[in-house]
């Protein structure tokens, strides 16, 4: 008489089918009701999806704290806010905003990620360190370098002078773009390290024995395959700079005498006089104005992409 092994739970002799994996419930049992989503939806469709679509509608209404209705006007809210010419200025100051935090944010997340590259203690202790302000409220960021900046405030008590940081028309706008750039370094350094990690070890090495030096190797190998890595943060960068209100609001509040005064600041204080057309009308030209350059700017780095 021969002994037969115990089988086990879930096999099956041998010719017979494949049994179902124990636990698995057969796909007709599992079911997702439409409806365990519809909170979600109504969330979004009520605080998101209808106030951007009535964006699109307000700008050409006489929509206001002085009128008790809503009339249509058709173009009249932007030939308004075109016509004193601060559109133009906040639209000025906000491109030379976005364009400076980018070049901040850009420049210190490279330099952070080549400094940082090698997978030491030290250096996953110091990304930690530097990704910090991403968590912070970019509001908290404003009113703590605002203090700092202060005439009476840190800065000047440790260099013993006294600079009115933030009251030069000329160079107040480059040092809140620079606090924007601090800001969100991390963000951009984190990519640019999973850029570098992803450069094949074999690249470099043949670089070095051909003998290209540190700047040559990243000059010729580095540099070019970073293109996807760059390609996303300018691009998010500067879209994220010409969106500002926080930092600016919190800093400087659009002075000295507007010099800081981007779309967003320009855009609140219409919305405070009870305007409230005029700031729609203001929203969408900005809406308009990022979409114009966001598409021939990712339409353009990603051609460099495909030409490196």
């Amino acid at each position: 008489m021969t002994e037969t092994a115990p089988r086990t739970r879930g096999t099956a002799p041998p010719g017979s089918a494949e049994p179902r994996p124990v636990g698995r419930l057969p796909r007709a049992a599992v079911h997702h009701p439409w409806w365990f989503a519809l909170p979600a939806v109504l969330f979004f469709a009520a605080f998101f999806l209808l106030p951007n679509l009535l964006n699109f509608v307000y700008p050409f209404t006489d929509w206001s704290s002085y009128h008790a209705g809503i009339a249509f006007t058709g173009l009249d809210n932007f030939a308004t806010i075109a016509d004193d010419g601060s559109l133009l200025r906040a639209l000025r100051t906000t491109l030379l905003y976005a364009a400076l935090a980018a070049l901040f944010q850009n420049g210190l997340g490279l330099g952070l990620a080549l400094l940082l590259e090698a997978d030491s203690r030290f250096n996953r202790f110091f990304r930690a360190v530097f990704f910090l302000p991403v968590l912070i409220s970019a509001l908290a960021v404003g009113y703590v370098f605002q203090a700092l900046f202060d005439q009476d405030g840190a800065v000047n008590s440790l260099l013993g002078t006294d600079i009115p940081w933030l009251g030069s028309p000329t160079w107040t706008l480059v040092l809140v773009s620079a606090v924007h750039g601090w800001k969100w370094m991390g963000l951009a350094m984190l990519i640019y390290l999973a850029g570098l990690k992803g450069i094949p070890g074999e690249l470099l090495e043949a670089a070095k024995a051909d003998g290209a030096g540190p700047w040559r190797t990243f000059r010729s190998v580095r540099w070019p395959l970073l293109a996807p890595a760059l390609t996303f943060n300018v691009t998010t960068a500067l879209i994220g700079s010409m969106n500002t209100f926080d930092i600016v609001q919190a800093t400087t509040g659009g002075g000295p005498a507007a010099s800081t005064e981007v779309f967003n600041i320009y855009m609140f204080r219409v919305f405070g006089q009870g305007l409230y057309a005029q700031a729609s009308a203001m929203s969408l030209v900005l809406f308009l104005v990022v979409v114009a350059l966001a598409v021939p700017l990712v339409s353009g780095l990603r051609r460099r992409e495909r030409m490196l």
